[in-house]
């Protein structure tokens, strides 16, 4: 039965050349481009790692080296390597849209250590939260204008989208082709009424962000209550609000992949680092 692939040849041009060169000293690097397939295969159709076809390689090669590169970041230095190469090429859109999608957690995600192991940037809960519904993971991110992911930060499923807000802006890094910092600065920031707030809104005016984000009808019934001391109301733009659904597609994207709409693993690490490799896969498709 033949496997299908992913990782198209003009993909893979993209991609090559943003892997980990083999070691000086030591044991190479099994084939980067099955591997990757592997790990794609895995969490686009949510098969167990045993069951993945042998045409892909060793699951126990595609599991380790998810996991290694999960714990030393490599996962995040190829991401942002392929943002820099977009923006060098003037591809990055930075208008950025912010929102969040809750994922639901099957049961194989339950059951990790209660503290996260020692050496990994692993939280303590997993990054799953209980709620009425169950076990779940909220993915909080900010896309560009094309629909396709800058920045990535998971949380439980419970919490709210502002207290992440900053968090997500954080991780809005693309670094500069050559000299020069990397660019974390969009030109503005679109995002619905769960992100209205004044800690937000001060954040983007100081570091001189334009925001676009609509004001809740009970924040609009409280400041006209207040008469002339509650003060102007915050500028909102809705002809740019209209293109606040690249995120709406950009989740969409992600979610395509059946193992990232519904998680079962049981570190957040893995999980993040599958995110990161479906963002790559866009950004190498454009």
């Amino acid at each position: 039965m033949p496997v299908r692939l992913v990782i198209t040849d003009a993909m893979w041009d993209r991609i090559e050349p943003l892997m980990p060169a083999n070691p000086v000293r030591g044991r190479r690097w099994a084939n980067h481009r099955r591997t990757l397939e592997a790990i794609a295969c895995k969490y686009r159709t949510c098969s167990p790692w045993r069951d993945l076809p042998d045409e892909l390689g060793s699951f126990q090669t595609a599991h380790k080296r998810l996991i290694r590169w999960a714990v030393d970041g490599t996962w995040e230095t190829i991401f942002a390597a392929a943002l820099s190469a977009a923006d060098a090429d003037d591809e990055v859109g930075w208008t950025v849209s912010v929102d969040s999608t809750v994922c639901r957690a099957h049961q194989h995600a339950a059951g990790g250590r209660k503290r996260g192991a020692p050496g990994r940037s692993e939280p303590d809960n997993h990054a799953l939260g209980r709620s009425r519904g169950g076990l779940s993971t909220k993915v909080h991110l900010a896309s560009d204008s094309q629909a396709r992911p800058l920045a990535l930060h998971i949380a439980t499923g419970q919490a709210g989208d502002a207290p992440a807000f900053e968090a997500v802006m954080a991780r809005i890094r693309v670094p500069r082709s050559g000299l020069g910092r990397p660019r974390t600065r969009p030109a503005a920031v679109l995002a619905d009424r769960a992100y209205s707030s004044r800690a937000i809104r001060g954040h983007l005016r100081r570091r001189g962000i334009r925001a676009v984000i609509p004001q809740p009808a009970d924040q609009i019934g409280h400041r006209l209550r207040r008469g002339p001391a509650g003060g102007r109301p915050p500028g909102f733009d809705a002809e740019a609000y209209k293109q606040r659904n690249a995120v709406e597609r950009c989740i969409d994207r992600l979610k395509q992949w059946r193992g990232l709409a519904m998680r079962t693993d049981k570190l957040a690490i893995a999980y993040r680092a599958a995110l990161h490799l479906a963002a790559i896969l866009i950004w190498a498709r454009r």
